[in-house]
């Protein structure tokens, strides 16, 4: 039988040009009259034979019926081919062997392509991208992508020379592109080679991958993802019912790549194995729940941060592979520390090889650039409409929180979402369907990404970065809010930021912006924040900011610290501010590690240890956070002194008095109003020896005098060393 009858004309031109909208309508194998016929297309091949898995001496020549490399074999009926093998000979004359990808059926099911379609398939990440399986006995990688506005798409690798025409996948329901290839294994790197409507190729990194290629070599690469195993039951078991809302939180945020490095191996990065020792036993011996890594997806410019993401299933591949990440968290875990990534749902980067115009379309963002791009950062942001951008973007976070058993996201410009005239002027955005500013389609986002992470990882948190007076950021959505776990406290950083650098005499005028807080303290779940945005772009580090000479500097901070732990909200604090560097952060160098020989540095060090250890042991720091029961101030008026004293309570009414002298000046026999008799044992002093500071102080503590002050009954006679805070626990 001549082979040339079977296909026609127009198939033979689509399938030699890589144009064939179904490849597989053509290639693989098919029933014609008194037979079958294998198709198969590989420009590099000189000679193919088809050959019976079963039966080596079953061989049949494929005839050449069209360039570049399109061949066929007929097979008899009366042959009755089983299983088969293609053994191909290149013009080199080199041969091999390979299964015929298009050999095999459709691999994702339609239930798969339907809850994607509907934007509520939450282990997406388990069907699509690259997945190594066994299909009818053949261990192989099934490939799998979105791409509904592509006329074509090749999976493209080491394995057929980046050829495009090789293997060509099949077009299923939803938009989606599949195909099976034997024989592939991890650690192959590919890319799909995407044909647009308009015919224009480009070579994209798999939306889905788990391990990829960074900076100028961008490649996807397989990873099996099932082989880790974890040692966590304990930590994973326990967080379930851990309401962190009324625990301590305290949060050490690190850039990876320049928290420590490895100065005489060419300043290289350390890896997640060498952090699994360094940092994780940092952590826990500086006092932090938690440790809150700035993006860890990959990404290709290290002047990102991170925060320009273009494998968002993929943990970086600039310290190692995913199970070494998972090595990192697993460690920790068992050490009893959390660990919480920043995760980047509102905006990603132009560049070629990532999501921007997948398919040669706006696929992941808004056709229009009033919608679709942040002018600010050169980024573009995600159409939250689209239930399989939802899908992606959700799946993504659950997929974080189910494959790296990760303890918390924080979620990165919330405010850039929430609002369509986000540094916008008027022209330049697009109203909502009521004419209004608010992005709904990206409140449902949140919304939804919220309710499906707490209900499928309780004991997880979820933190917004949100700067704006968004009511009930933190509110669950049952009640209105946008249902995170808690909310960055910007203002308080912001007012006590610019507090703290006036120099003393004119801190008189400002009472108010540390007082301020208290007005809004309770309405949100709060973290508070001393980040890595405070200390970029020209704005000096934080002892930079303190007003002063070097020993007022580190006095200022250490007042400031102690006051942040005392105030009402959770913790957070970037790397290198706990022991006071110098310099602005630089990502591209390792912090400066030896100033913690000096004695001030230290001192501040020390300092942050131990508030730590004793925000964790007294529970009037944190179980009544987010009330005004566990808050009372006992005076603000005196400005004229600059200073405040508040108190913290406890569940079992354990009293902790606060007093904070923010100038220079000693203050004693300073009264204060004690709310019970009894004895306040000194728990706390940001100017004791220890810390660098002059070692004013109160003896230990002092028993409450029955003298009515400031409103209440029992009164203190204290003093206030400068530019310090104190505490002093009630003992009845």
């Amino acid at each position: 039988m001549n082979a040339t009858v079977t296909l026609s004309p127009n198939d033979l031109h689509l399938l030699a040009s890589a144009l064939h909208p179904d490849p597989f309508s053509v290639l693989g194998r098919h029933r014609v009259a008194d037979g079958e016929t294998i198709r198969v297309l590989r420009p590099e091949a000189k000679e193919i034979l088809v050959v019976s898995d079963e039966d080596s001496s079953q061989v049949f020549p494929a005839e050449r019926i069209g360039d570049p490399g399109v061949f066929e074999a007929f097979i008899d009926e009366d042959a009755q081919l089983g299983a088969y093998k293609l053994r191909i000979t290149t013009w080199d004359g080199v041969s091999f062997d390979v299964v015929d990808p298009y050999s095999f059926g459709r691999v994702l099911g339609e239930v798969d392509t339907h809850l994607f379609a509907e934007g509520n398939h939450y282990e997406i990440y388990k069907k699509l991208g690259a997945h190594i399986q066994e299909i009818g006995g053949y261990s192989g990688v099934t490939f799998s992508v979105w791409a509904p506005n592509a006329s074509r798409i090749s999976v493209v690798g080491e394995f057929n020379n980046w050829d495009g025409r090789v293997h060509p996948m099949r077009k299923i329901d939803s938009g989606i592109w599949e195909i099976f290839i034997p024989g592939l294994g991890e650690g192959v790197h590919y890319k799909f080679e995407v044909r647009s409507a308009y015919g224009h190729l480009q070579l994209k990194s798999d939306p889905f991958a788990f391990y990829g290629q960074h900076g100028r070599e961008t490649a996807s690469m397989v990873f099996d993802i099932n082989r880790f195993t974890w040692s966590d039951d304990e930590w994973m078991e326990k967080r379930k019912s851990t309401e962190w809302q009324k625990r301590p939180v305290s949060i050490y945020e690190v850039h990876l790549g320049s928290w420590q490095r490895v100065l005489d191996e060419e300043n290289r990065f350390l890896s997640y194995i060498e952090a699994t020792e360094r940092l994780i036993d940092y952590a826990i011996e500086m006092g932090f729940t938690h440790i809150e890594f700035l993006p860890l997806a990959e990404h290709p410019f290290d002047g990102s941060w991170g925060y320009q993401v273009t494998g968002y299933y993929a943990i970086t591949s600039r310290f190692g592979n995913p199970d070494e990440f998972r090595h990192f968290v697993n460690r920790a875990h068992q050490r009893g520390l959390g660990i919480i990534l920043d995760w980047v749902p509102g905006h990603f980067p132009k560049d070629a090889h990532g999501l921007a115009r997948f398919d040669g379309t706006a696929l992941y963002e808004h056709e229009d650039p009033r919608q679709g791009e942040h002018q600010d950062w050169g980024t573009l942001i995600f159409n939250y409409g689209r239930n399989e951008v939802r899908n992606f973007l959700i799946g993504n976070a659950l997929f974080l929180l189910d494959e790296y058993h990760i303890d918390g996201l924080r979620v990165d410009a919330v405010a850039s979402m929430l609002y369509l005239d986000y540094s916008r002027k008027e022209g330049e955005w697009v109203p909502n369907a009521y004419g209004g500013r608010e992005n709904l389609e990206a409140i449902y986002f949140l919304k939804r990404f919220n309710e499906v992470c707490y209900e499928k990882f309780p004991g997880i948190m979820t933190m917004a970065e949100e700067s704006t007076s968004w009511p009930g950021v933190s509110r669950p959505t049952y009640l209105g809010g946008l249902g995170f776990g808690f909310k960055w406290n910007m203002g308080w950083m912001h007012d006590f930021l610019v507090y703290m650098s006036k120099e003393p005499v004119y801190r008189r005028y400002h009472q108010s912006q540390v007082t301020f807080s208290l007005l809004y303290a309770f309405q949100e779940h709060f973290i508070l924040v001393l980040s890595h945005d405070e200390v970029v772009h020209g704005k000096g580090s934080l002892i930079a900011k303190m007003p002063g000479d070097d020993w007022q500097k580190f006095a200022n901070l250490r007042m400031f610290y102690a006051w942040m732990w005392a105030h009402p909200g959770k913790k957070l604090l970037f790397q290198g501010c706990e022991f006071g560097q110098w310099a602005e952060w630089n990502h591209g160098q390792s912090l400066d590690w030896h100033l913690c020989s000096s004695p001030l540095h230290a001192g501040l060090k020390r300092l942050v240890q131990h508030l730590n250890h004793l925000y964790q042991n007294e529970p009037a720091f944190y179980e009544l956070d987010d009330t005004w029961e566990g808050f009372d101030w006992i005076d603000f008026h005196d400005a004229d002194n600059s200073v405040v004293a508040f108190l913290r309570r406890s569940k079992n009414g354990g009293i902790i008095v606060f007093v904070v002298n923010a100038t220079p000046v000693p203050r004693f026999s300073y009264r204060v109003g004690a709310p019970f008799a009894g004895f306040y044992r000194e728990v706390l002093n940001t100017d004791a020896e220890a810390y660098g500071g002059g070692n004013i102080g109160n003896y230990g503590g002092f028993h409450a005098e029955g003298i009515a002050w400031q409103g209440r009954d029992y009164s203190l006679s204290l003093n206030l060393p400068p530019l310090a805070t104190i505490g002093l626990k009630w003992e009845p």
